[in-house]
């Protein structure tokens, strides 16, 4: 009865194209990650708001808030970098501040200072600097936050132990 006019008279239809609707949800789950190729380099202030990988150079400012940003091992970074999380596999030259994890893996390279409440070092890793591990504002009525605070401020240089063993007096 409600035939389109296209299968008769092989015309197109009237009407606009359907395209598949997406959520927001949807929409950053199909999204491609982005990357900084190893022969970019970038001066100046790097910010924005999506994870990122880095395999290339960058010199300066690096902000992601909100976002992830992994420092792949071709990566060299010479900036102060503020990421939600950050994942180190390449060099780093400068502080990291990170809302929620810091990772250092075991090729990867850290020189300054971190502050984050949480902080992984791999078998391997290097790093140089002072360690910051302080809670969140809501914490802050908590007894523990002295002890992780006291036990994260100090200063740490060379390969990363391979156990807990190795920072006892």
């Amino acid at each position: 009865m409600w035939e389109r006019k296209e299968a008769k008279e092989g015309h197109p239809a009237q009407s606009a194209p359907s395209r598949p609707q997406f959520d927001a949800a949807e929409r950053k789950s199909n999204a491609s990650p982005v990357n900084i190729g190893p022969s970019i380099f970038i001066k100046g202030e790097l910010s924005g708001d999506e994870d990122l990988t880095i395999e290339g150079k960058v010199e300066g400012k690096i902000e992601l808030k909100n976002h992830n940003l992994t420092i792949g091992s071709k990566g060299k970074i010479q900036a102060n970098v503020h990421a939600n999380a950050i994942i180190i596999k390449g060099d780093v030259t400068g502080n990291v501040y990170a809302k929620e994890k810091v990772e250092i893996a075991g090729s990867g390279h850290l020189t300054g200072d971190i502050t984050s409440p949480r902080i992984v070092i791999s078998d391997g890793a290097h790093f140089r600097g002072s360690v910051d591990m302080q809670k969140k504002s809501s914490d802050s009525g908590s007894g523990d936050r002295n002890v992780s605070r006291a036990a994260g401020s100090a200063a740490f240089a060379g390969k990363a132990p391979q156990s807990a063993a190795a920072f006892k007096n």
